[in-house]
């Protein structure tokens, strides 16, 4: 994200107001019913006018710089925020802040920095997934608990170039106020479209599993159980069997010894994924070469008995509200260092994902769930980067100390075309121009390198 130039304005205070009982709940443009399996309020932001007719500590005075928001309002109840727009090519160049009000308190938190992305964490150009129609410019998301209040204000550099004259903002802009619903029985349906499982052995979806599900599932399959919540970990041993269903079933004979052990990894069904929303068919890479860290820049603001609840919002923002076929990392680690199962077609699949604009080919992308620029990341979290890298990139005979070489599909740091040598571990940064993964997790890479070639066994 560029540098944002002082404003004219100051930081509102974190005074806690009621909401205005005159102030109308809004006829909301597009919202999903609140349900078990989560919902998704998208609201226009609108031009914000001169101070005296705005709710206190809204947007910039007079003649300052172009602002678009909306005031204080009561909504229906929501965790995650988010901003998007209408042109994924379209770069926001400004400050986005908001801020909530608890349910649990009744009080307005301060106004919070949202992380402007402009297309960093996304789907490579000239790919389907980038060609669908349906993919807007977004900001990263921002965890802020459950809330039934939003302010927001999007104040544009004062030398952002135009977008579209006179506007430096893009057009279509809207606050995206996810609810990530309930884990369990909002994804499981009526059990009606059950039927035999995708893996070819005959075995039945659980009861209670739609076929979606019970396809995501037996992507997994033999690592566990159709309709399993979690792969259990394996001793270095017996991981060196998972290597066989990684890619084509074979491997070379140098790989086997340098497979780490394999990490518990929570599954989709284990922390709710709701498949209806993603697309159907699963998309695969020929190997795994790299391994992408990144940061989820949602905030730090989580318990880890929530980071389930975190996954299902980060979910449903990049596929309703970002328009992307799934979610786009591989794997999540919350800071407790568990590790979850991301974009559906089997842990083990050199499943493709969109997480480092051009760079997704022969990749894997990681995200470790907060906001890693000046708070340091828990040691567990990256003890367990490590641990899943072991296990993944040795299936597929990586050194997670060596170097190794992607072709560029296209960016803003190499050109589409052009050979890149990356670290076998690279931070998001290595491969587009970003802040992500923040600073000090990008500090404790080397650390994880070396961690993760010493589980492999490599001498």
């Amino acid at each position: 994200m560029r540098g944002f130039l002082a404003s004219s304005i100051g930081v509102a205070t974190a005074a806690a107001l009621a909401l205005p009982l005159a102030l109308p709940t809004p006829a909301l443009a597009e919202t999903v019913p609140v349900t078990p399996a989560g919902s998704t309020q998208s609201l226009p932001l609108v031009p914000l006018g001169p101070v005296a007719t705005r709710t206190p500590g809204t947007g910039a005075s007079p003649g300052g710089p172009e602002t678009r928001g909306l005031s204080a309002r009561k909504v229906d109840t929501f965790s995650l925020v988010g901003v998007v727009w209408d042109d994924v090519a379209t770069e926001l160049h400004g400050r986005v802040q908001v801020r909530t009000r608890s349910t649990a308190t009744a009080t307005w938190s301060g106004w919070q920095d949202v992380e402007i992305h402009n297309s960093e964490h996304a789907a490579d150009p000239d790919t389907a997934e980038r060609a669908s129609g349906r993919v807007r410019g977004a900001t990263a998301p921002l965890w802020v608990g459950e809330s039934d209040g939003v302010e927001v204000r999007v104040q544009a550099e004062p030398d952002a170039p135009a977008t579209r004259a006179p506007s430096r903002l893009p057009s279509g802009m809207r606050i995206e106020l996810v609810d990530p619903g309930a884990a369990g029985p909002a994804g499981a349906g009526d059990g009606k479209n059950n039927g035999p499982a995708p893996d070819g052995k005959g075995e039945m979806a659980a009861p209670g599993m739609t076929m979606e599900m019970a396809e995501a599932s037996a992507a997994n399959v033999p690592h566990a159980p159709i309709g399993a919540n979690e792969i259990t970990a394996l001793d270095k041993a017996d991981s060196t069997a998972d290597a066989v269903f990684a890619g084509d079933g074979e491997l070379a004979p140098a790989a086997a010894p340098y497979i780490g052990p394999r990490p518990r990894i929570v599954t989709r069904k284990g922390w709710g994924a709701n498949e209806s929303l993603r697309e159907k068919a699963f998309v695969y890479t020929n190997t795994v070469k790299a391994a992408f860290v990144h940061h989820s820049a949602s905030g730090n603001n989580y318990a880890c008995k929530d980071a389930p609840a975190v996954l299902r919002s980060l979910y449903r923002y990049h596929v309703v509200s970002s328009g992307w076929r799934d979610f786009g990392y591989n794997f999540a680690v919350d800071k407790c260092g568990t590790v979850y199962e991301g974009r559906a077609g089997g842990v083990s699949k050199p499943v493709l994902g969109a997480h480092t604009m051009g760079f997704n080919t022969d990749s894997m992308g990681i995200a470790v769930l907060g906001t890693y620029t000046s708070s340091a990341p828990p040691a567990v979290a990256v003890d367990a980067v490590a641990r899943l890298t072991a296990w993944k990139l040795g299936l597929f005979g990586r050194d997670p100390r060596a170097k190794t070489t992607l072709k560029s599909g296209g960016g803003n740091r190499f050109p589409k075309g052009r050979n890149v040598s990356l670290n076998v571990i690279s931070g998001h940064r290595d491969g587009f121009a970003t802040e992500c993964p923040g600073k000090q997790l990008y500090g404790r890479l080397g650390t994880a390198r070396t961690a993760s070639a010493r589980l492999q066994g490599r001498p």
